[in-house]
């Protein structure tokens, strides 16, 4: 994954000031100059917030005077692109709260609308969202029917309640289910990209209304285009790590008659870093069909002892009356950036349509002490 010296590093930083410069030679940029050098130690985010600022602080003036130099660095700089973008939508949205009219409003997202092809302007239409939901979701429809994907992207993207990285927007999660006329326009979009954004924004709202989410996909399902399956499918994945009945019911997932042996877990007492097995066979007991989603859960030990379950998908299978299938998966507990380990008691059940085994124990044990603290215990 690049580093945030990649993505908005110096190189970048200097490419923004030139790009100011060229579309405004009179401009001196010296706070970008400086901001250049101070990026080190910031997250990427930091970084986006500090060029943002330096590029406020050289563009004086009011809204308008920004939207120019931003408008002119489009037409003018063949290096306006990229990771740079951020920080540039990030001053014009802020420019034009801070003014409050509807006018630089107005403007404000059109110009973002047209520089989210650069990159995207998805974290820098949360500031504009914040100050006035109701005119933005206003424009955010008209941008359903631009000819851009990127645009369309950005009306899905821009609008989830919980949108990785960006700022949240009260608003949306206070009204759940505000934005589902923008999905509504989008699910059947032509563009795997929107398509997917859609789906990621439908799997947001399930945290705070699941029965709405559910009754969206129906309506989707009833008037579908060839890719609404896979975009149902994606966006209830997490109700379906959940046991959510309706989601399940929707997706093929009714009650079925299995018969669960398992899982047997191998080894009891796992290494450090190492990993678990386990293996469980299904059968069919009932007279028909049954179609099965089969997923397993974990139970990770906590800081305070106590344990804490995370679902993680294993697969999905239809099995005749009387069928048996055998399951088998490798768990890693290697170190990851997401996840932080505690040695003691774990455990790990089996979830067949939302109904979970009962859960296996087996211990993590703790890690290796390294040379030099087994040094200082001999000593």
């Amino acid at each position: 994954m690049p580093s945030a010296d990649d993505l908005l590093g110096r190189e970048v930083a200097e490419a923004l000031a030139r790009s100011i410069r060229d579309a405004a030679p009179g401009l001196e940029v010296r706070s970008l100059s400086a901001a250049a050098g101070g990026l080190g130690d910031l997250s990427l985010r930091e970084r986006a917030d500090c060029l943002r600022d330096a590029l406020l602080a050289d563009v004086p003036g009011d809204y308008q005077a920004l939207a120019q130099v931003v408008r002119a660095a489009g037409r003018v700089s063949g290096e306006f692109t990229g990771w740079l973008i951020w920080p540039v939508t990030g001053a014009v949205a802020s420019r034009a709260v801070q003014e409050g009219t509807a006018e630089a409003f107005d403007d404000a997202m059109d110009v973002l609308a047209e520089l989210t092809h650069r990159l995207t302007a998805e974290f820098s239409v949360r500031p504009l969202l914040r100050h006035d939901l109701g005119r933005g979701l206003e424009i955010v429809r008209g941008w359903t029917q631009s000819e851009d994907e990127h645009v369309r992207r950005l009306a899905s993207e821009g609008t989830r309640p919980y949108l990785p990285w960006a700022v949240r927007v009260p608003a949306l999660t206070a009204n759940p289910g505000v934005t589902i006329p923008v999905l509504d326009a989008l699910y059947r979009d032509e563009s795997e990209y929107v398509r997917r954004s859609v789906a990621n924004h439908l799997n947001d709202l399930s945290r705070d209304v699941p029965d709405l989410v559910v009754r969206t996909a129906r309506g989707w399902l009833a008037a579908p285009a060839e890719t609404t399956p896979w975009v149902v499918r994606h966006g209830l994945r997490t109700l379906i790590k959940k046991g959510h009945r309706g989601a399940l019911e929707l997706l093929g997932f009714g009650g079925a008659s299995v018969e669960v042996d398992g899982p047997v877990v191998s080894p009891v007492a796992v290494p450090w870093g190492g990993s678990v097995t386990f293996t469980a066979e299904l059968r069919n007991t009932g007279a028909e069909p049954a179609r099965l989603a089969i997923d397993y859960v974990v139970y990770h030990r906590r800081a305070n002892g106590a344990q804490s379950p995370k679902t993680f998908k294993l697969t999905t299978r239809t099995l005749g009356a009387g069928e048996s299938v055998t399951v088998e998966r490798r768990h890693s507990f290697r170190a990851i950036t997401t996840r932080r380990y505690y040695p003691g008691p774990h455990a790990l059940a089996l979830q067949v349509n939302g109904i979970a085994t009962e859960p296996v124990p087996f211990e993590l044990l703790a890690p290796p002490a390294s040379p030099d603290v087994a040094l200082e215990r001999l000593t």
